[in-house]
């Protein structure tokens, strides 16, 4: 009868131990959002850049400070990868649509076909706000640049060349950049699921301090 007694103590004693330690952990978990890593070498930020929208407008990196914001690049006639990327993007935009913190930059690789107009009409398939998702180009070589060394789009996810008048990036990758500028995630724009976690690491670094 001792023995049972004591067995019943013992077992009440775990389960309120076990029942506080849940409560701590949920709390802790709660008050400590998922801290994404930050991606470069030393304090890499992304640099200053100046491209055109779809509405003609000028667009630097002063429209982007302070905001979370997304990168890809893409080419409006591309019957490959581009459109389920931008599918997938779609769904990005309509998770944060209408959140002023929140912008999506979708640059062109292909500045000389992809007019003004071009990304215009391409961005209107999307219902795209242009104040929330950008269609930007340029000056090829400033936005291949801008691939490589600031969104860290590297040869080894592209099918880049060295020679800038046949050199063509043709990447899947979506980039993360927070509001300091820096690089916080890069995902497979192709992937389903590799969104989704880009969308849930968004909501992380609006958490962020």
């Amino acid at each position: 009868m001792q023995n049972k007694k004591t067995t019943l103590i013992l077992l009440s004693f775990f389960i309120l131990l076990s029942a506080a330690f849940m409560t701590y952990y949920y709390k802790v978990n709660r008050e400590q959002p998922k801290r994404l890593p930050t991606l470069g070498e030393g304090d890499h930020r992304v640099r200053s850049f100046s491209f055109i929208d779809q509405d003609g407008k000028t667009v630097t990196d002063k429209d982007v400070l302070g905001k979370t914001y997304v990168v890809e690049y893409f080419f409006t006639t591309c019957k490959g990868i581009c459109p389920k990327m931008n599918e997938n993007m779609h769904k990005v935009y309509e998770a944060f649509r209408g959140n002023n913190q929140v912008m999506i930059l979708s640059h062109t690789v292909d500045p000389l076909k992809d007019t003004i107009a071009a990304l215009k009409e391409y961005s209107l398939r999307y219902e795209a706000d242009p104040k929330q998702w950008k269609f930007l180009t340029g000056d090829k070589k400033e936005l291949y640049d801008m691939a490589r060394y600031s969104y860290l789009v590297t040869a080894a996810d592209d099918t880049a060349t060295t020679d800038i008048q046949s050199d063509f990036i043709h990447t899947d990758r979506f980039v993360l950049v927070d509001k300091t500028g820096h690089i916080r995630g890069q995902y497979e724009g192709t992937n389903v699921g590799s969104v989704n976690q880009l969308i849930g690491d968004i909501k992380a670094l609006l958490q962020e301090p």
